[in-house]
């Protein structure tokens, strides 16, 4: 199990979980957006995200946070400000699914963004582990939505 096996190596190396306190939560992930005012309607008037934060840093630069309403990790929406950066909005990961996404109902939520015109990356469909559809954002992110069988 490869949660054992680093248990074993930190113990080999002198570490005990209860000396460093090994207690952590991925509790904000970072998003490239190229506009934050653009990114802040999506995420929160299509996907009905809340907005935790939005505080001026600097004449160009804010700090804008915003996480499902029903709580769980927060997305910090960082604006591009290079080239590098600007060639990363929409595809952070290469064409593959961004961030997962759960709900309780499916076909509510589904509709919701079908309102909105959200894009879709295929037709929801049945799985093992619930029901699912791809989305895109309005960068292009893919997204899962699922709604998990209990």
């Amino acid at each position: 199990m490869v949660g054992e096996r680093w248990r074993v190596e930190w113990w080999v190396a002198g570490w005990n979980e209860r000396e460093i306190g090994l207690n952590q939560q991925i509790v904000q992930i970072m998003v490239l957006v190229r506009d934050y005012d653009e990114a802040i309607h999506f995420y929160c008037r299509v996907l009905g995200f809340d907005l935790l934060e939005d505080t001026k840093r600097s004449p160009t630069k804010r700090w804008v946070r915003v996480a499902p309403a029903g709580g769980g990790c927060a997305m910090l929406l960082a604006k591009a400000v290079t080239p590098e950066q600007e060639a990363c909005v929409g595809s952070q990961t290469g064409g593959r699914v961004l961030l997962f996404i759960h709900t309780d109902d499916f076909d509510a939520y589904y509709a919701q963004l079908q309102s909105h015109g959200v894009e879709f990356a295929g037709d929801p469909r049945d799985e093992s582990f619930g029901k699912v559809v791809v989305f895109l954002d309005l960068y292009g992110n893919k997204w899962d939505l699922i709604e998990p069988k209990l």
